[in-house]
Order: C-alpha cells, then structure tokens, then sequence
C-alpha cells in the first residue's frame, strides 16, 4: 500500500509499504529520504504517536493514509496543529492550510493529482476542507474495509455455504468493477447525460419546441399549449380516458387535425389532450409515420416527408430547463416497463369513445370500446392468443380482416 508522509519542514514523501510493516522500517526508509537520523524521528497517525514496535495494520494505517513526521525536538504544539482527528479531519484546519499553502511546489503536485483538495486548501470555506478531508477519510476506510473481507474469505472453511456465497458475490462484485472501469476508459460517453430530442414547430401558428418520441403511440398535447394554440375549441371529448404508463393522465379528447409548420412546410396533425403541466407537446408515433419522418441522428436532424424537409434537433442550451420535467413525465407515459395501457369510455358510456395508449410498450392496448372488444373476442375464438390479437389489430388500425390475414400468415 501507499502512504504520503509529510515532514515538519513540508516535505511530501510517498512510500510503499507493507500493511503489516513495523513503524521502525517506515523510519529507516525515511532516514533514507529525508537523512533524519531514526533516532529522531518521530512519526504521528492521527494525533498519537506511533511507537517503533508497533504494525501498521495494527495502528489503523490504510491505503493512501497521510502520517506526519517531525524531529523530537520539533515543539509538540506545531505536532499536534498538524494531526489528524480519528474521523480524518484536522486538529486545526486553518493551520493545515496555511502549512500546505507555504509550500508552492507541494500545492502545484496537489493540482495535479488533487485538484479539489487544493481549491479546499486554497480557499476559505475550512468547513469544505475538513468534509473533504473527511470522505477521503472514510472512502479509505471502506477500501481497506473490503480488503480484509477478500483477505478474510481466502481463509474460510471451504465447505462453508455463507462463505462461498460471499466469494462468488467478491468474484461478481470485482467484474463489475472491471466492466465499469474499462467502461470509464472506453465509452465516456455511456456516463454523461443523454440530451432528448426537441424540434422548432409552429402549431396554428404558434412556435413551440416539440418533444420527438418515436416510443410513444400518439401525438400528444396539453390542455394549457392547446388552449394556447387556439385549438381548444376543436376538441372532441367523445375520446376522453386515461392514459395509463408507469403513471396514468385523464386524456381530455382529440383534437382531429389541425396545422403544424415543420421548417416552411405546413402538415396536417392530429392530437390526444392530456390534462397535464409537466408536458406541452410531444410528437409520437403516429406523425412520424404518416409524415414519413427520420430520425438522422449522424446528421442530428430530422427528416420530415421522406427527407422535402430537415429541422436540427435542438442543442442543450437551447431547451428550456423546466422540459426536464416533460421528458420525465413522457417517459412515464410511454414507458414500455409500465402496466398495460387501458382505454376507457366517456362519461356518457359512449361505445364510440375509444381511448388510445400514449405508451407503446409491449403489451399495451389499444382500445376501441365494446366495438374493438368484440374483434378481440372474435379472432381469440379463431385460436390466436390474446395478446397477439390486439397487437395486430393496433398495427392495422382497428381493421378486423387485415389482422386475421396478419395472424394466419404468421
């Protein structure tokens, strides 16, 4: 293991020793660096001394540990200013800092290898130095904390079950370690945040920036960008319900078509209207299909009609900050990991109020009332299962002789 040993005249040191090794060949190697005779070394761990016949291991030393080192005559009140509390934190921060501060070349290797101790040491928040000083305190305690638990299942009873289960836990524990490792050097990028995809649209005129989500079903709307976008008055609320994901929202109605304007091109959209704050406008599925839309994402933008017309996806500075919300709750509403999505009727028991899932996980359904009902019935008593026969009712739309062709030719 490693230990940095910093001398009274502000010397670092770093030594590689033995966990077991005795406080008195830590001093003969010192001698060698320093040329301070053994003799008159006096080495501190966390305020106490540490006597020659003593181990390290013994003594509470870890990876990484800092020891101090001063001559016996070095006055006891400039010792102890310079210990370490047993939590890690300093006896006396301000004179901790001041001590590294005096030595410029210690500060530059600091900035290098630590550069947030550093700013610490270099700052004036001492409560941040001594938190820091404190988690490294106890990220070394728990390194040396799962290093005797694999020193200690080397030397247990191999016909013991619970121990077994430990190794093979240590074993998959240290794959893992080595996946996210090589991951760390490999592929960065898995770590950062991934940036969604939003668009410029204009909606009946109204610019807006619009949530691309080719994972869920519909095109959705809120009730507040709708009310917004003059389209209010258009909705049908024969198709009210509740969307149901990981969360549910009361689906208001459908807005049947309307206009957007994708770069300088006007389309024909249609809407589901949800009653929801956290999300203003998502464009799904559906209108990426019936408008021929690609995701480019080599180009990072998107191609609208089969390429007539390409908008690039917004930058991160671009997107206001309160979407994150939007993106969390679109996440719900077209999780593929959620309950199943469920129509409902209106309130007035309409059959023709079907309800359409937001999500399009699998197994969500798309449902028509008793109307769509009775197709599912219909094509389960020809043999096909359940879940089959909605699936390819949604992917032809409803239409009951298209799925049955479907199904028989799978």
């Amino acid at each position: 293991m490693k230990i940095t040993v910093m001398t009274a005249d502000e010397q670092i040191i770093s030594l590689d020793v033995d966990r077991d090794e005795s406080v008195e060949n830590v001093k003969a190697l010192l001698e060698v660096e320093t040329r301070v005779p053994l003799q008159q070394q006096q080495l501190l761990f966390n305020g106490q001394e540490m006597r020659n016949n003593e181990k390290l291991s013994a003594l509470g030393v870890k990876d990484e540990d800092l020891v101090m080192m001063v001559s016996n005559a070095a006055p006891s009140s400039s010792t102890n200013a310079l210990s370490l509390n047993p939590d890690g934190s300093a006896v006396n921060p301000e004179a901790l800092q001041q001590h590294f501060r005096r030595e410029s070349n210690t500060m530059a290797q600091l900035f290098q290898t630590d550069p947030e101790f550093a700013q610490a040491l270099l700052g004036n928040d001492l409560n941040k130095l001594q938190e820091i000083l404190r988690q490294r305190h106890r990220h070394r305690s728990e390194i040396q904390r799962q290093r005797d638990e694999e020193l200690a299942l080397l030397y247990a009873d191999p016909f013991d079950v619970e121990a077994q289960k430990k190794i093979e836990a240590a074993i998959q524990q240290k794959g893992i370690d080595e996946n996210w490792a090589a991951a760390l050097e490999y592929n960065p990028e898995a770590f950062a945040r991934v940036v969604m995809l939003y668009v410029d649209m204009e909606v009946n005129g109204v610019p807006l920036k619009a949530f691309v989500d080719s994972g869920a079903q519909s095109t959705i709307i809120s009730k507040s960008c709708a009310e917004r976008c003059g389209l209010l008055r258009l909705l049908d609320r024969r198709y009210r319900g509740i969307a149901h994901g990981v969360g549910q929202s009361e689906i208001l109605g459908r807005i049947h078509v309307a206009p957007i304007k994708i770069g300088n091109i006007f389309y024909p959209c249609s809407f589901m209207v949800l009653d929801s704050p956290n999300m203003e406008f998502l464009f799904g599925l559906d209108m990426l299909r019936k408008h021929q839309c690609i995701i480019d994402l080599k180009d990072n933008v998107l191609r609208v009609g089969g390429g007539e017309v390409s908008v690039p996806f917004l930058q991160e500075k671009d997107i206001p900050s309160h979407f994150l919300d939007e993106e969390r709750y679109s996440k719900q509403a077209s999780s593929s990991g959620g309950p199943a999505a469920s129509g409902a009727k209106d309130k007035n028991d309409n059959p023709s109020a079907g309800v359409q899932s937001v999500g399009s996980g699998g197994g969500g359904a798309l449902a028509q009332g008793t109307e769509f009902e009775a197709k599912v019935t219909k094509l389960v008593e020809l043999g096909f299962e359940r879940g089959a026969v909605i699936q390819a009712l949604r992917l032809f739309n409803g239409n009951e002789e298209q799925a049955a062709g479907f199904l028989f030719g799978g």
